[in-house]
């Protein structure tokens, strides 16, 4: 079935022209770049002295977590792992319950010198929240990537943490992403190189 082409309203006009400020409220008024730096020295000090970076997330977050450990690993020459194999979360979820598999899997993983990356929207998952308890017991580095309330516990306890001053899932999980994405190029140094050298 072929739809006609609608007219646009004044209310999808409306919508656009709220959802396009969301984005420039958060990306450009409370831009942090201090924050930004802060996340990359982070970084840079795990590598140099011999650690990896893990991330970890739920859902769309987990996706980005398997997104960022990849280009970290590839463009930014920074070992690092994400937690999504569905081997390795269905088995620790089926012998100790969802809730303690990340516990669990940075128990097998996880060492001193190692930097953790919690991603995000509440900031209150209890996968991650159990996770982010052992790291701290450990006194392994934790990073997170949040939004929503900015009380939640991973913004509040992490050692660097990066917050996005929305409830909207997809306009904090984009943010998320460019975050990420643009602390690989400060890393690199440029915004445009070879993803294959």
């Amino acid at each position: 079935m072929i739809h006609k082409e609608k007219i646009t309203s004044s209310k999808d006009i409306s919508f656009l022209n709220d959802y396009w400020s969301r984005y420039y409220k958060i990306l450009f008024e409370a831009r942090d770049d201090k924050k930004l730096i802060e996340a990359r020295d982070l970084i840079l000090n795990t590598t140099d002295q011999g650690g990896k970076l893990i991330f970890v997330g739920n859902g769309a977050s987990a996706s980005l977590a398997s997104h960022a450990s990849t280009d970290f690993t590839k463009q930014a020459k920074i070992k690092s792992i994400s937690f999504n194999d569905h081997n390795l979360i269905t088995a620790l979820s089926n012998d100790y319950g969802y809730e303690k598999w990340v516990e669990k899997a940075l128990s097998y993983y996880a060492e001193k010198r190692d930097l953790v990356f919690f991603i995000s929207v509440s900031g209150q998952s209890k996968n991650l929240i159990n996770g982010f308890h052992y790291a701290k017991q450990k006194n392994i580095k934790t990073i997170s990537f949040t939004g929503a309330d900015k009380k939640n516990l991973l913004n509040t306890n992490s050692d660097c943490a990066l917050w996005v001053n929305s409830r909207a899932y997809n306009i904090v999980e984009s943010i998320h992403t460019i975050w990420l994405t643009l602390i690989i190029d400060l890393i690199v140094g440029e915004a445009e190189y070879s993803v294959s050298s």
